[in-house]
């Protein structure tokens, strides 16, 4: 008799990973944690040089892209499938924050659309680049590193930040959008959202309570977790192991 253990999805042993903002910080220390168990492994980031010194550094594949520019990035990730085949990891790490003073009626127009297009619009466009070959193959989770402040509850959600919070909010509710759509991972095919809290990174500054290590370890955990349909879950929102409410 099987337990559900024995039931439980993995992903491949060495199948295909792409990580995004893989150069550094969040995403550096994804992309070190699923080479080293034995993933083939694609960092995707903005600048060439530093992506091409992490990649070496690392012995896996880059890509450059600025995320700004959906048709380039659109075609980045056509290349890459073409390139490496289907992935069953997604990490998507990238992200910028917004101006320090950007509260929703100071915020300038060019401000908002630059923290949009790259926490945002460039997440859809990865995913709808990627993902349906993930979602028919069955076998292909999606984790999202997104933000506690751009929940819709609980604590963190007084204002200010506009562009980085509405845009991690955005991030947030096309997660659980996606999920459903593709059933809740009883397809096969995962997608969940994660808080890496305040963490020491270029973004998060040297004083962060929590190193880079601590702040990804639940994005490395979603990517490579066995998941069992029916009992595991999937489509929610994740901060140290736990789901946090929307």
């Amino acid at each position: 008799m099987s337990s559900s253990t024995d039931t439980a999805m993995k992903p491949t042993p060495g199948s295909l990973a792409i990580v995004t903002g893989g150069s550094r910080g969040l995403g550096k220390v994804v992309a070190l944690a699923l080479k080293a168990q034995g993933h083939r492994v694609v960092i995707v980031s903005k600048d060439p040089s530093r992506a091409a010194a992490t990649a070496q550094e690392i012995s896996c594949d880059f890509r450059a892209v600025d995320f700004e520019d959906f048709d380039a990035t659109r075609k980045t990730f056509e290349e890459i499938q073409s390139t490496f085949g289907v992935p069953e990891i997604l990490v998507l790490a990238h992200g910028v924050m917004s101006d320090r003073l950007s509260k929703t009626l100071r915020t300038n127009t060019e401000e908002w659309r630059r923290v949009m297009a790259i926490n945002l619009d460039s997440v859809f466009v990865a995913i709808n680049t990627i993902c349906p070959a993930m979602a028919e193959a069955r076998n292909g989770r999606v984790v999202i590193f997104t933000a506690c402040l751009g929940r819709m509850s609980g604590p963190g959600n007084t204002g200010g930040l506009a562009p980085y919070r509405v845009s991690k909010a955005g991030v947030n509710a096309l997660v659980r959008n996606l999920a459903h759509e593709t059933n809740l991972g009883a397809r096969g095919f995962l997608i969940d959202a994660m808080c890496p809290n305040h963490s020491r990174t270029d973004m998060g500054g040297p004083d962060a309570p929590r190193s880079a290590e601590e702040g990804a370890e639940t994005a490395i955990w979603l990517a490579t977790r066995p998941f069992t349909p029916g009992e595991d879950k999937t489509g929610l929102f994740w901060e140290d192991r736990q789901i946090v409410e929307w």
